[in-house]
Order: structure tokens, then C-alpha cells, then sequence
């Protein structure tokens, strides 16, 4: 806690010095106004002709336009920041370096072609463009609500003999975290290779400065992603969202839900928390594997590859596992020009027949989705999305709810969950296509964040998740025109600012 008060605090002093320097350089009329304009033009072409969210290069040339020099200087330090460029550079070589250890799926690809050319297109592309390949002998366990998931994560932590890989954005000190370490302390004495990815940023508020080396004295091998810094730099804007699980090859966890108390509705400030999570046991739990790997290799900075053999599911696999539908465990990372997450679900979305449920605890989307989503309604398919009715963050919650006029009004349905706080990224069309994942419909986890979700086809689970979303919404209030018609011009107003820099939220 101190040291990220330390962080914050220096830079606020970074943007002080910004704005001083901004000031004195008025004093010097003709040649202020002429170095800015020039500033000015430069940053906005820059600007202009990256790949990036129209809706991200929006609010920058704006702030270039009202404040020349420091919006133009701000925008070329961050977007040029060399820190950021080898961030990116290792990210990429580790990611190319692991990839070849992924399977061939083409026999598989051909098998989904022949059950349904709408979700081959979907599976298709998350194989080629996101390069995670699709499994069958893969069985699937849904959890609709965190507790379930985490009875579950302690009963498979204490049957690891080998390893337990573990990475997560958020870990508090509490009863949670607490429980599931003790296991870990014992299985790292047992001899059981334990290793923890945490993000630097999500644990900096709940943890203690000596965490590390804490756990490195229990025998557990942690590293924290992108350690926060007191440098103004766009890198630290790119967070290690996922939350993932994977014990001896063979079992896999993911979804929404972090190692705290309040995601197992124990000292919850908002409400009842709603979250879902998901299990696998068998062969696509390699992809869950090859991520954390990635992602390890990266943070430890190890110069040689592993043996990464020695961690695929068959080398400690007791048995088959008998096919359950496709399965299909997906990565996403900002440090590509591809968009894994955004398109995976306005993939689906465009493919639905007959209905598009989805439950997420920030709406904060671009064009595109919004085009998907409201033409999907204006065709006749049922959208329906779930938000919180209690918010975490109150600034956010207002931008989510200023998207609500213009999906109602095209007829997608929207309803807040009345017990609390619902923190469930997921996505299922017409029983036979779904996802569940750590992926929000906001421009964190679409553009900058590490992310990671699983898809599934034709697998026993998917009409849990129809029937857990038909009994959250039971406890839902649907939004209606005429309230949002109602609300009052000063929110408004603040709605429209904060969408406005929504990309930056």
C-alpha cells in the first residue's frame, strides 16, 4: 500500500512538472503558439494513422486540440516509449517461441465443419488467428457462482503430485487466499513444482511489499507481472487480467473469479457477487498450460525454453476422459494487432439464430459492438444483457449505463442483477455455443489487457449456462425506456464526458 501511494505520488509530480513547464513556455507568445501548432499537427497524424479504436484515438486528438503541447508531448512519450516497444518485442518472442508446442487441430476443424459451418467459422478462427487449437476428450464443469468454484479448486489443489501452475490479476490476504495457500505451502514441501503469476497492479492495494519473498521462503516460485513504476509509460496500462488454475496437466480452472473473499460472498461490499467459473479435466487443458507457460517465461525472464513436454496432459493423465462436445481455451494479449477477444465474441453474436445472452459488469463498447449487437436485435434475435445493480465503481457504471438508450431502442433488453454486483463474463447463443471467461465487454479487456476465455461447442454445459443466466434474471430488473428517458440532464451531461474517455477508464 505505501509503496503504490509512493508510485502515484511521484507521478502526479511527472504530470505537475508537465503542466509548469506548459506554463512558462506561454510567457514566450509567437514562438509558444507556433512550436505548439506544429506539435499539434504532427501528434494528431501521428495519431490518425495508427491501428488503433477510432474511439481511443478520439479523446488524444482532443486533448492535443485543447492542449497542444501537453497532450502532443504526453501522446509521443507514451506511444513511443521505449519501454513499451521492448514490453511489446518480449512478449511476441515468447509467444512465437511456445506456440509450436500447441497441436495440430485440423482433423478436428473438419469434424466441427461437418456438425455446423457457424461454429466451424467461429472455431476456425480462434485456431488461426488466436493460434489455440480446439480438443474433444474434455470434460467441463460450469459453476454459477463462486463458492462452487472455489469448494471445487481446494479439493483438486490437494490432489496435485506434480505441479500447480496459478495466475491471477487480483490476490487479497483474506480467508480465501489464505485457505488455498496453505495447500500450496504443503504441496511445495512435498516437492510439487508451485508457481505464481500475479499482477503487480491488482495486488498492490492488498498485499504486502514482502509478498514475494514470502512466498519464495514457502518454496513457491512467484514472479509479479509488469511491476508498477513510478515512470509515466503506457506499459503499465496493460494488466495480466486472467485468472487461471492448472494442476498436473489435467485439470484447468478459469472464469471471473479472483483469489479474495468477496468473490465467495464472504465480506462483500456490494451486494451479493455474482461470478461464474469453469473446469476442465483433459486434453484441453494444454492450451491453459501453453498461456501460463507464455506468460512465465516472460515475467521470469528465463533465456532457455523448458522441457515443455513433461507438463501435456498425457504424461499424467490416469484416463481418457470421454468426449464432451469441443472445447476450445483461448488467450488474448494487447502486444498483437489482433483483436482475440472482441472478435471471438462479434463473431458469435453474428452468427446467432435465435438468441444472444450475456452477462458482464462493465458495457463500455465501441462502434462495432454496438453495430452487432443492435443489428442482432433489429433482425429478430433475443439480446439480452445482464449488468450489476449494485456498482464497484461508480464512475464506469455510469458510463455503462449511458449505452443503454441507444441498445434499448434498437431492442436488445437490457437488466441490472438487484442482489448486488454481478462480475460473470459470459456469452451463450441458441444452446449450442458459449463462453466463459475473464474477458469484460469494456476497452480494457478488449485492447489491454492479458485475457483468456474458454469456447465450447455442443458440450453438456452450455445449457447450465443458458439456465443459470433464465435464473439470475429472475432477480433482475429490466431496464425500461422510460427511465432511462427520466433521468436527470446534470447526469446526463457527466454520462456524456465520461463516455467520451471512456477508452481510457
Amino acid at each position: 500500500m505505501i509503496k503504490l501511494a509512493v508510485i502515484v505520488l511521484l507521478i502526479l509530480l511527472q504530470f505537475l512538472l508537465v503542466f509548469l513547464f506548459y506554463k512558462y513556455l506561454e510567457d514566450y507568445g509567437l514562438i509558444w503558439r507556433t512550436g505548439a501548432m506544429l506539435l499539434s499537427i504532427f501528434a494528431v497524424l501521428v495519431i490518425i494513422n495508427k491501428m488503433e479504436n477510432p474511439a481511443y484515438k478520439l479523446i488524444w486528438v482532443l486533448l492535443v486540440m485543447i492542449y497542444p503541447l501537453i497532450g502532443g508531448t504526453l501522446y509521443l512519450a507514451l506511444s513511443g516509449n521505449r519501454t513499451r516497444r521492448k514490453f511489446i518485442k518480449e512478449a511476441q518472442e515468447n509467444y512465437l517461441d511456445t506456440f509450436g508446442f500447441l497441436p495440430d487441430d485440423s482433423e478436428i476443424q473438419k469434424e466441427i465443419k461437418e456438425n455446423s459451418k457457424s461454429a466451424s467459422v467461429q472455431s476456425t478462427y480462434i485456431s488461426k488467428f488466436a493460434g489455440y487449437p480446439a480438443y474433444k476428450n474434455t470434460s467441463v464443469r460450469y459453476f454459477a457462482i463462486g463458492e462452487d468454484n472455489y469448494e471445487c479448486l481446494l479439493e483438486e489443489l490437494k490432489k496435485a503430485k506434480h505441479y500447480i501452475f496459478m495466475e491471477y490479476f487480483i490476490i487479497k490476504q483474506s480467508g480465501m487466499w489464505e485457505s488455498v495457500l496453505s495447500i500450496l505451502k504443503e504441496k511445495a514441501k512435498a516437492g510439487v513444482d508451485v508457481r505464481l503469476i500475479y499482477d503487480d497492479f491488482g495486488c498492490a492495494m492488498w498485499m504486502p511489499s514482502r509478498f514475494r519473498r514470502e512466498m519464495l521462503e514457502y518454496g513457491i516460485k512467484a514472479y509479479p507481472f509488469n511491476p508498477i513504476g513510478p515512470a509515466i509509460n503506457l506499459r503499465q496500462n496493460n494488466r495480466d487480467h486472467r485468472k487461471i488454475t492448472v494442476i498436473d496437466g489435467y485439470v484447468g480452472f478459469t472464469g471471473g473469479i479472483n483469489l479474495a473473499d468477496e468473490y465467495i460472498n464472504v465480506n462483500s461490499k456490494f451486494g451479493h457477487w455474482k461470478d461464474t467459473g469453469i473446469m476442465l479435466k483433459g486434453e484441453g487443458v494444454w492450451n491453459l498450460t501453453m498461456m501460463f507457460l507464455q506468460m512465465w517465461k516472460f515475467v521470469t525472464k528465463e533465456p532457455d525454453a523448458e522441457d515443455y513436454e513433461q507438463y501435456k496432459p498425457h504424461v499424467h493423465m490416469a484416463r481418457k476422459v470421454e468426449t464432451d462436445g469441443f472445447i476450445q481455451p483461448y488467450g488474448d494479449t494487447p502486444v498483437d494487432d489482433e483483436i482475440v477477444s472482441e472478435n471471438i465474441y462479434l463473431n458469435m453474436i453474428n452468427k446467432a439464430k435465435h438468441y444472444v445472452y450475456i452477462t458482464t459488469p462493465y458495457l463500455i463498447i465501441d462502434n462495432e459492438m454496438i453495430t452487432a449487437l443492435t443489428l442482432a436485435a433489429k433482425s429478430g434475435i433475443d439480446v439480452r444483457i445482464i449488468t450489476p445493480g449494485v456498482p464497484d465503481k461508480k464512475f464506469v457504471y455510469m458510463v455503462t449505463q449511458s449505452y443503454y438508450y441507444q441498445l434499448i431502442q434498437a431492442g436488445v433488453r437490457i437488466y441490472q442483477y438487484t442482489p448486488g454486483f454481478i462480475h460473470a463474463k459470459t456469452v451463450v447463443i441458441d444452446d449450442t455455443v458459449a463462453t466463459v471467461g475473464t474477458v469484460n465487454f469494456d476497452y480494457r479487456s478488449l485492447y489491454l489487457h492479458f485475457e483468456c476465455g474458454v469456447w465450447m461447442y455442443h458440450t453438456s454445459v452450455i445449457q447450465e449456462i443458458h439456465d443459470d443466466y433464465m435464473k439470475t434474471l429472475e432477480k433482475c430488473d429490466e431496464i425500461t425506456m422510460e427511465e432511462i428517458k427520466s433521468t436527470g440532464g446534470f447526469k446526463r451531461f457527466w454520462q456524456a464526458i465520461l463516455r467520451l474517455v471512456a477508452p481510457l477508464l
